[in-house]
């Protein structure tokens, strides 16, 4: 290469680089706009619906008892700070109680009321609460809970957990100055406990020895879960009262148990007609038919035994009733006993016609007449109106079927109309 050539390569190589020298540099981002930049990327908006997507996730995994998954979901959800994060906080403490992390799920439920002080999760936390130190061996007495449901429900943990310490906080909730319905579920905790001690706090609540408005709960609390000592504390009540409420209440707690032969004695004995007739009533709810029955026959008063046709109803006595409106020489109580079957529905049909046609007795036709039509028993009435030759008897099927709405009825009617 010549001298002049070096030169003239030389001369071109510094001429391209101060070409590129002298380009105008490529317009720079501004440190804030890029940090702008990245945050906006990160701020980006979720779907809308992504919270609510996340949340039904969480109460499937409940659902299916999938506990670990929950956790994991429903703290996804409390990071977004949305509109579910309360119930979240409250389904993790639920699933953290699930697995047996107890301490931690106190702690969730702590956060919950501390960062949603009125949300609605809050009462069902607290019986959560109650819930998971009662089976940390923790005694939540009723006095220290100032809901009433969560009472209830630390009523319930004392006798689980510590039966012993439960019998004196039970009756100082019975008589301290608590609702009705917590009392009365102290009463039942403790009636199910079967313990003589739990008997005799309930038998002095039933003999009147304390709230009043108690009594007759505890009477029914003794008859319900009671043994034979609790019946006969029920027998040495009733004996040594003149309170007729509280021997009625003592008569309906002997049938609800069953005792069958103690409602009899005082349906044979008891002076009170009040209370007699009680009784009776409640051996017709025990479908005691044979003792009713033996009842009737000895029995004089009119009264008394319109009751035990009453009865006689109520324990589905039909063939006795039956009896009963074909024999009995008082007609008054005929006519209940017509009526009584006529109650008892279509079943006593065929004894109630076969009554009418053999009973010519005008006041004991027209009550069989209301007995088929109480049993909405049209054809009855049209086989009545039909046959029947007297006319006011006749007169009254055709009212009783203009009052009914059946097809039988109604095409009779359009007979009498054609005539």
């Amino acid at each position: 290469m010549t001298t002049m050539t070096k030169v003239l390569v030389t001369a071109l190589f510094f001429l391209m680089a101060s070409a590129v020298l002298a380009a105008p540099a490529p317009p720079t981002q501004p440190a804030e706009m890029a940090t702008a930049t990245a945050e906006a990327v990160e701020a980006a908006p979720l779907p809308p619906d992504h919270e609510a997507d996340l949340y039904n996730q969480g109460t499937q995994a409940l659902d299916a008892s999938q506990w670990s998954k929950a956790l994991e979901v429903f703290d996804q959800v409390i990071q977004l700070h949305g509109t579910h994060g309360d119930a979240a906080l409250y389904w993790k403490a639920y699933a953290l109680n699930k697995l047996g992390r107890r301490e931690e799920s106190l702690t969730v439920i702590s956060t919950l009321g501390k960062t949603f002080p009125k949300s609605r999760w809050n009462n069902d936390a607290k019986a959560l609460e109650v819930e998971i130190r009662q089976s940390m061996g923790q005694s939540v007495s009723p006095d220290n809970v100032s809901d009433e449901d969560l009472k209830l429900i630390a009523i319930n943990g004392l006798m689980n957990s510590d039966p012993d310490r439960a019998f004196p906080l039970l009756e100082k909730v019975l008589q301290s100055n608590q609702s009705p319905k917590v009392k009365e579920r102290a009463l039942f905790v403790l009636a199910q406990s079967g313990s003589p001690k739990a008997r005799a706090i309930i038998a002095s609540i039933a003999r009147g020895q304390g709230d009043r408005s108690l009594q007759e709960k505890a009477l029914e609390d003794l008859a319900l879960f009671g043994g034979s000592e609790s019946k006969a504390e029920l027998s040495a009540i009733y004996t040594g009262t003149d309170d007729v409420e509280v021997k009625k209440a003592i008569l309906r707690g002997f049938m609800v148990a069953g005792e069958k032969d103690r409602v009899l004695a005082a349906a044979k004995t008891e002076k009170n007609p009040e209370l007699r007739h009680e009784a009776v009533r409640q051996l017709g709810v025990m479908g005691a038919g044979n003792e009713l029955w033996q009842l009737y026959q000895s029995e004089s008063d009119p009264t008394t035994k319109r009751e035990i046709i009453k009865a006689l109803f109520i324990g589905g006595q039909a063939d006795r009733l039956t009896v009963l409106a074909q024999s009995e020489k008082d007609k008054t109580l005929r006519l209940e006993a017509i009526r009584s079957l006529g109650l008892m529905g279509p079943s006593t049909a065929g004894s109630l016609t076969a009554l009418y046609q053999e009973d010519k007795d005008v006041d004991v036709r027209k009550e069989i007449m209301n007995a088929f039509f109480l049993q909405g028993n049209a054809k009855a009435l049209v086989n009545v109106a039909r046959n029947e030759k007297d006319p006011e008897l006749r007169k009254t099927a055709v009212e009783k079927l203009s009052l009914m709405d059946s097809k039988d009825a109604t095409d009779f009617m359009l007979e009498i109309l054609n005539k």
